[in-house]
């Protein structure tokens, strides 16, 4: 094996959490470092007691890859920022609307300074963004629904934190069936806060807009958390002029410990990239894995 992939993780909340799990437990990965904002320099916690912290990534060395284990607004800004250092990014933007307008732009940037951006390096979009892939060229002709939960989405409850009066969030999803979904939205109220002016923030949000909303207070968001979620993919389609191909795939999962492990092998698979930004399925399968491309075949194939 050769040279070790030094991978420093950006944010350190649920995803980086489990990131860093996913990188020690990578052969071909070492952790240059986290990067915190300065305001939680000084609140260490014990698993990164050996692990350099610090409040720019431009005071760690040697770094390949950076993991933005970020709220997706804030993505963007650290990717353009670190892109420029000529440091690899991977990302888990999960506004979909959004992700190909912003692939274009941090193109442009990761190919100036000769680096490599992996955006929306998550679940869904991600992993779930290759299987409708699959699902289209096997039965080109049909319709995808894709059924979310039911379980807590990360990016919502990020959405709602931000909302100003809010102390805490919970956002699930609950499927109704078709691709059609509830969002279901317990807030915890800072003293004083007006909870029609939080309803209303969190209704007109991006995020929230295209979905039945309900919003609804609770005393203590901690006490409902289940960090648990899901998907179901259904087609009904047609290969060549054959009809009622039925495909489906489904999986019940960890939210944030899965997204942490596609990013992390999104990185190991943008050192094997031409400078460039791309999402996952641009990417040849087998770079996202480790290993003699040759037994991956023979084992898999």
């Amino acid at each position: 094996m050769g040279e070790k992939i030094r991978v420093a993780i950006v944010g350190y909340g649920n995803i980086g959490r489990y990131a860093l799990d996913a990188i020690k437990a990578a052969p071909d990965m070492e952790l240059a470092g986290v990067v915190r904002r300065s305001s939680s320099l000084g609140d260490k916690p014990a698993e990164l007691a050996d692990v350099p912290v610090v409040g720019s990534i431009k005071e760690l060395t040697g770094v390949k890859v950076a993991l933005l284990c970020t709220p997706t607004r804030s993505v963007p800004e650290y990717a353009r920022e670190i892109l420029a250092l000529g440091i690899n990014t991977v990302d888990s933007y999960d506004i979909h609307g959004q992700l190909a307008d912003l692939r274009l732009e941090l193109d442009k940037v990761a190919k100036e300074h000769n680096a490599v951006a992996v955006i929306s390096a998550g679940w869904d979009p991600g992993t779930d963004s290759m299987v409708r892939c699959m699902f289209e060229f096997m039965a080109p002709k049909g319709i995808t629904y894709t059924n979310f939960g039911p379980g807590m989405s990360m990016g919502h409850s990020v959405a709602v934190k931000a909302v100003k009066g809010v102390k805490n969030a919970l956002s699930m999803t609950i499927p109704l069936g078709t691709g059609v979904h509830r969002r279901m939205v317990y807030v915890e109220l800072e003293p004083g806060a007006d909870f029609a002016q939080v309803e209303k923030a969190v209704k007109t949000d991006p995020y929230f807009v295209k979905d039945e909303t309900h919003v609804i207070q609770v005393e203590d968001v901690d006490a409902l958390i289940d960090m648990g979620h899901g998907v179901l993919m259904e087609r009904k389609g047609v290969s060549g002029g054959t009809h009622n191909q039925l495909l489906s795939f489904s999986m019940r999962i960890n939210n944030p410990a899965l997204t942490a492990q596609i990013m992390v092998a999104s990185a190991r698979a943008s050192v094997k990239q031409k400078p460039g930004a791309y999402t996952m399925i641009q990417i040849p399968i087998i770079d996202y894995m480790y290993g003699d491309p040759d037994e991956i075949i023979r084992q898999l194939v």
